[in-house]
Formats: structure tokens, C-alpha cells, sequence
């Protein structure tokens, strides 16, 4: 990357920052709703309800990636700065969701602190797939906080990473898979083999991301705790990327969060992630904050980069 590049995208990335803070998410013609309902469309053509195979779910990603990701492709290859930029960071702010999880966390956090435990559930079940009406208020306030810590890396951060790492090509392809996934990526009969294929991408494109969400967690909370529980319990949760992510967290928030959850099919059983008293409400806010002090964290150290590499080019 050129030091012009570098220049420019890390302004996109504080303009897209800016544009999310003040507009949020767009209430009509959504890029990925659209894109979610030709996810559905194809999945509804090639997936067998009775299960289906690896094959028919490459077949599938395929389908649904080749042409927005060519796209991407050609927008980044020909235009000229500053207009890659201006895209660019219209391009960011559509795929990544700050306000939005912030909005969403807030929404369970309101009515939990004010002692609305079915407004509060109504809200949690928005957002996570568990059995809201099961919950207490621990049980409310860990899910949205988990939730608030694993979206932050997904949402967030891994968005920023992939548009500084590979512009727009990067982070609209980190967003439909990430998408995919949320979509195809159940081990049920219908989705077990259909959507290994997005839930194997998604973890790849996700695992540098998770980890330096997870180091940005431990760095803006109680850092010896967040990393004593990433290393120790990060590795035993299901998900290679999500346990690194909610361990640090819940470390950095000096919480306890995990242990077993309700779901429509019982009670599954999860490692209990973090130390500390139970989550409350505030638990809820704090997991906010620390994921917008972790964002102003990497424009800051963003910006610093580029000032000093533009100094040393300058020297030169």
C-alpha cells in the first residue's frame, strides 16, 4: 500500500465511523437485506430440507458471492482517489454497526434496569437465539452482554480490519460470508453440511479479527484478568473465534458470563467464560463502552500510523 492508500483508507475508516455515529443504519434499501433475500432464494433452490451436501453448499456460496465480490473487485481497480475513498467509506459504514449494537444493547439494558423483566426479555430475543422467555435477569443481561462483546468483533472490528487490509473487495466479502453464516452456519440436519463451507470461511476470515478484538478488550479493561481468561477458557468454547472474543471480554468487564443457556431444544451446556459477580444491567452498558473505546482506540492508533508514516516519507 502506497502512503497516499494508507492516507486514504484510514480516512474512510474514520468517515465511515463518523457516518454510522450520526445516521446508523439505513432504515430502507439495506444492501444486505437485499442480499439476504437472494441468500434465501438460492439456499431455497439448491438445499435439500432433508439435508443436503458440501457440494450443493460450495455451489450455493458460490453463487451468492461471485457477482457482488466482482463488483467490488472493478469499483476498487478503477476509480480514482479520493473518489475510492468517498465509496469506500459509504461502502464501511453500510457493512459495519456501531450504533445499531449499541441500540440494540441498550434496548435490553433500559427496561432491565429499570425492572421490566419481559420488556427486557422481548428485547434480548431480538438479538440472541436462546429461549428468551427462560431467562432472569442474569440470564438477560449475560446474553445481551455476550452478545454485545461477539458482535463487536464481528460487526465491528473485523469489518475495519478487512477494509484495511483488502479495501472494499475485503470487507464486502467479509460481510456476505459473515452473513452466510449467520444464515447457513447451524449444525441442524437442514444445515450441517450446506453451510460448512460458509461457516469454515467465516471462521478463517475471522480469526486474525477475533484475536485483536480480543487483545483490544484486554487492553481497555482489566488486562491480567482478560488474557488469564482467554488463554484458559477462550480455547474450550465451541467457536474458535467467539471464545477468544467473550473470554477476553468478560475478563476485561471482570464478569462471569457463559455456563448453561435455554434453547428451543433444552439446555446447552457452555464453559462459564470471565470471573467476577453476576451481569447486571450495567453489565450491559459497560460491554457497549468498552467496544466503542476499543474502536476509538484503533483510529487513534490508526491516525497515528499514518502521521508518522507520512513524516517519514516526508524526511525522506
Amino acid at each position: 500500500m502506497t502512503l497516499e492508500g494508507l492516507g486514504y483508507s484510514v480516512l474512510a475508516c474514520v468517515v465511515a465511523v463518523v457516518l454510522d455515529r450520526l445516521l446508523g443504519e439505513p432504515s430502507r434499501w439495506h444492501p444486505l437485506v437485499g442480499f439476504g433475500a437472494m441468500v434465501s432464494r438460492v439456499e431455497a433452490r439448491l438445499n435439500r430440507r432433508d439435508g443436503s451436501t458440501v457440494g450443493r453448499g460450495l455451489l450455493a456460496f458460490v453463487v451468492v458471492v461471485i457477482l457482488p465480490l466482482v463488483l467490488a473487485v472493478v469499483v476498487d481497480a478503477l476509480l480514482p482517489q479520493p473518489w475510492l475513498m468517498v465509496v469506500g467509506a459509504v461502502v464501511l459504514w453500510l457493512a459495519m454497526s456501531l450504533r445499531g449494537l449499541a441500540e440494540h444493547g441498550e434496548a435490553v439494558a433500559a427496561p432491565l434496569a429499570a425492572g421490566d423483566l419481559e420488556l427486557a426479555r422481548e428485547q434480548v430475543g431480538r438479538i440472541v437465539s436462546r429461549q428468551a422467555s427462560a431467562l432472569d435477569e442474569a440470564g438477560v443481561a449475560a446474553a445481551a452482554s455476550e452478545s454485545m462483546l461477539e458482535n463487536g468483533a464481528d460487526a465491528v472490528f473485523a469489518s475495519l480490519f478487512w477494509f484495511l487490509v483488502a479495501g472494499i473487495p475485503g470487507v464486502v466479502l467479509h460481510r456476505m460470508v459473515n452473513t452466510l453464516d449467520a444464515m447457513w452456519g447451524y449444525r441442524n440436519q437442514r444445515f450441517l453440511k450446506f453451510g460448512r463451507v460458509a461457516a469454515r470461511v467465516d471462521d478463517a476470515m475471522n480469526w486474525i479479527p477475533a484475536r485483536l478484538t480480543a487483545l483490544t478488550y484486554a487492553l481497555l479493561g482489566n488486562t491480567r484478568l482478560a488474557w488469564q481468561c482467554w488463554q484458559r477458557q477462550g480455547r474450550v468454547w465451541d467457536s474458535p473465534n467467539a471464545g477468544p472474543v467473550m473470554a477476553a471480554g468478560a475478563g476485561a468487564l471482570a464478569v462471569t458470563l457463559g455456563g448453561p443457556a435455554p434453547y428451543a431444544g433444552g439446555i446447552k451446556e457452555r464453559p462459564h467464560l470471565g470471573q467476577g459477580p453476576k451481569p447486571g444491567a450495567a453489565t450491559v452498558y459497560r460491554a457497549i463502552a468498552l467496544v466503542r473505546r476499543g474502536v476509538a482506540l484503533w483510529l487513534a492508533v490508526l491516525v497515528l500510523v499514518a502521521l508518522l508514516a507520512l513524516a517519514a516519507g516526508g524526511w525522506q
